[in-house]
């Protein structure tokens, strides 16, 4: 990676595209891949709708803090965070501390077609349409564009297109 970036941190509203970016970007430039909840998953030995349903929201905010912590001092890593790990002032400043924070957007139908089909969304369960997905990525969307110190937009486009247009923002 570029100069001071050591890591990059995708994050976004779920759907946005945070997973297969990542996958396909820690690829092409030779990083480590990170997925957050699938950590947690496996750390909790449970899914994180149970995680939810269990132990709440905060438990789980929780966990991504301690996550997020572990990560101070390796490099090369690609994250893809969960979508509401930016809530937090501190994950922000962890992941500011050795990284590039890129926020990847789409609109709420663009969201609500690639997510309408999962039900590993607790945020959603029962809310599955476009207006839910719009006021739950308003109320969000000013925190996300704070603490982002790129955007991309993926509507539209193709993964690699999208690592190209990262790619090339961090190198500036």
């Amino acid at each position: 990676m570029n100069g001071d970036v050591k890591n990059i941190y995708l994050i976004g509203f779920m759907g946005a595209g945070k997973s297969s970016v990542a996958r396909k970007l820690a690829q092409q430039i030779g990083a480590k891949r990170i997925e957050m909840d699938q950590l947690i998953e496996e750390q909790e030995g449970m899914p994180i709708t149970q995680i939810f349903e269990r132990h709440g929201e905060e438990y789980f905010r929780n966990l991504e803090t301690e996550l997020l912590r572990s990560f101070l001092g390796q490099e090369n890593l690609v994250v893809s965070c969960g979508g509401g790990s930016v809530l937090r002032d501190e994950n922000t400043g962890l992941m500011k501390k050795e990284g590039a924070i890129v926020l990847l957007t789409a609109t709420p139908e663009t969201i609500y077609e690639r997510v309408k089909d999962n039900k590993n969304r607790p945020i959603l369960n029962g809310n599955m349409n476009v207006e839910y997905i719009r006021g739950l990525m308003e109320k969000r969307r000013e925190r996300y564009e704070a603490v982002a110190d790129y955007t991309v937009a993926t509507d539209g486009k193709r993964i690699p297109q999208i690592c190209e247009e990262i790619i090339a923002l961090i190198k500036q």
